[in-house]
């Protein structure tokens, strides 16, 4: 009789929906913080190596809140004071929901100079950035009205050790995170953006002191120095994914003739 009330309360438990997974994790792999390839750090010492080289990246539901840690491949030191932790960097998390193609956001925010996949258009952004909560969507309401309400700013981001961290209301972004897709894009903190770029730092054809190298003048590259890719296991053969998915190509006018395409990760 105690095996069969074993095995009945066995199968009974196997026909209960899966509780919803509370914790996601993603690897990436070290030496890519060089966008299609190419990219070089301005030359200023407070752009450390390996300081936009993400290494791990978690997401966990705590309480009433989700948690968004990224780790990068350098302490984090806060030079220009920002009192956050950090200084230097600057993350977007892209999250797709649902899954459904053509369901959500195919643009990236200005300054980026990339698109999503059909299959991979985003629901949510978070943005963990040094900047105050009220500066960020200022910006955020300024320069990309029509995302703005679906960007998430965590009303307080800090970095310690070699993670940088911030929180948004659970209720916020609703699902499975174990079932989204995300897509993690490292760049760097720029208090005086040009034009109409979002809080983002220029890449150009030669590396300066507050300018990335290695990639074109215009506005044609994608500006983004690491991402997620492959299986996000951190595997070595992750970094040619990422290259090939940045690969990117300008017209004769310094406008894009072929656009960078990212797609989202999953966890498995």
């Amino acid at each position: 009789m105690k095996t069969l009330a074993s095995l009945t309360l066995a199968a009974s438990l196997l026909s209960l929906p899966a509780f919803a997974a509370d914790k996601v994790s993603f690897k990436d792999p070290t030496g890519d913080d060089d966008g299609p390839g190419t990219y070089k750090y301005p030359t200023d010492t407070v752009y450390k190596k390996g300081s936009f080289d993400i290494t791990d990246v978690n997401v966990e539901k705590k309480g009433d809140k989700l948690e968004f840690t990224v780790g990068v491949n350098a302490a984090l030191e806060d030079p220009w004071n920002m009192k956050k932790g950090f200084s230097t960097q600057m993350v977007f998390i892209f999250i797709d929901t649902d899954g459904k193609e053509g369901s959500g956001h195919t643009d990236s925010p200005p300054g980026l100079n990339v698109q999503f996949a059909p299959a991979s258009a985003w629901d949510k952004l978070v943005i963990l950035s040094p900047q105050e909560p009220a500066r960020v969507r200022k910006e955020v309401e300024t320069k990309a009205p029509g995302l703005k309400g679906d960007i998430l700013i965590p009303e307080r981001t800090k970095g310690a050790g070699k993670k940088i961290s911030g929180a948004v209301d659970a209720a916020s972004i609703k699902g499975d995170p174990s079932q989204w897709g995300f897509q993690v894009v490292m760049q760097s903190n720029e208090g005086f953006p040009s034009g109409n770029d979002l809080l983002t730092r220029k890449v150009n054809e030669y590396e300066g002191q507050h300018r990335f190298g290695g990639g074109n003048d215009a506005d044609c590259d994608p500006q983004v120095i690491d991402i997620l890719a492959g299986d996000a296991k951190g595997d070595a053969t992750e970094i040619k994914a990422q290259h090939d998915m940045l690969k990117y190509e300008c017209a004769a006018d310094g406008s894009a003739k072929t656009k960078a395409t990212l797609t989202m990760v999953h966890a498995k």
